[in-house]
């Protein structure tokens, strides 16, 4: 249920109104801002009297949610939600750019690509310090080793970093390194993984399940913004079809649905999405024109001996040549 309120409401006549609303067994969430007042209810509101809540003097009105997902909704929040990252806004018409290694390897090798992506024009670093494989006997990651080598890039780039949280077991240790903290697609509904997140500090980037729906993707999100983490990127990687050429299919017309359901921004990972670094580049520039708020890239400087995923990473020369012509494309969009 969403509470709009008039325009003139002074902070002690919303706090009130908001006790009221919490005395009826709801919670409340904020979501207005400096012009727009709205408030959002969740919780049992059958047994709620709306005309109650509608006679207060400071109400415009009430209205009903028809969405299962109540605070992902852009019903209760109208505005983009723009996700501030060490000074780097993901969301709201900005682009971004996020490169790096499907897996860290070495120390040498996520600093040296590290410096690629700075020098490129990238705005995060991705990385995975916990890796998980279809195979047992596939390298898994290097644990908290790759987490030190991240921070450590961190350090001398200045790119914040985002990496992957298999379980809630190495989430805490991971949330101590990552500026977003990333969950995979095998685990978009692993609702107690996602009601870890949503205690969390951390911006979350949530990744689309191979064989979710755009509701059943939303709703998860929706288990972490109830958890109390509003702070939510989502991602799309493909998801599984009879096609084989391609590693996934790629649902681009995900990103327009997105942006009419939802306030939270999407990034595309066209790197899982295709499965091959020839098609990268195009599925790319149709997702920035399409709307996307950001890409997800992975950047290898020797994806022929890469430990996992070299088929579909870029070299550093081609990754650059991709952020000058996705910038462009964003410019004109």
């Amino acid at each position: 249920m969403i509470v709009v309120l008039k325009r003139i409401v002074t902070d002690e006549e919303k706090r009130d109104l908001i006790q009221m609303i919490e005395n009826m067994g709801l919670q409340v969430k904020d979501a207005g801002s400096e012009n727009h007042g709205v408030l959002g209810l969740v919780g049992d509101t059958t047994k709620v009297d709306i005309t109650h809540i509608e006679a207060q003097h400071i109400v415009d009105k009430v209205m009903k949610v028809q969405e299962p997902y109540k605070l992902a909704s852009r019903t209760f929040q109208p505005m983009d939600t723009v996700i501030d990252v060490d000074g780097h806004k993901i969301g709201g018409g900005n682009l971004t750019i996020i490169g790096g290694p499907c897996s860290v390897e070495s120390e040498y090798q996520i600093m040296h690509i590290a410096r690629l992506v700075k020098a490129s024009g990238g705005h995060l670093l991705r990385g995975g310090a916990f890796k998980p494989r279809t195979s047992p006997y596939s390298f898994q990651g290097l644990g908290e080793d790759g987490l030190k080598f991240l921070k450590k890039a961190k350090a001398e780039t200045g790119l914040p970093i985002i990496t992957e949280a298999m379980s809630i077991e190495e989430f805490d240790l991971i949330e101590q390194y990552a500026d977003i903290i990333q969950i995979g697609a095998r685990n978009m509904q692993n609702f107690a993984l996602l009601k870890h997140a949503g205690r969390s500090s951390k911006p979350i980037c949530l990744k689309r399940g191979m064989s979710a729906t755009i509701e059943e993707f939303l709703m998860s999100a929706e288990y972490i913004m109830a958890s109390g983490n509003s702070n939510v990127i989502l991602c799309e990687r493909g998801i599984r079809t009879f096609e084989s050429y391609t590693r996934n299919t790629l649902d681009l017309a995900v990103v327009s649905a997105i942006k009419e359901l939802s306030h939270l921004p999407i990034l595309i990972d066209p790197s899982h999405a295709t499965g091959r670094w020839q098609l990268v580049e195009p599925v790319s520039k149709a997702a920035v024109a399409i709307g996307a708020d950001g890409l997800m890239i992975e950047v290898h400087h020797d994806p022929e001996h890469a430990l996992s995923d070299g088929q579909q990473s870029l070299k550093p020369e081609r990754f650059t040549k991709l952020v000058e012509i996705v910038g462009k494309i964003h410019q004109i969009v």
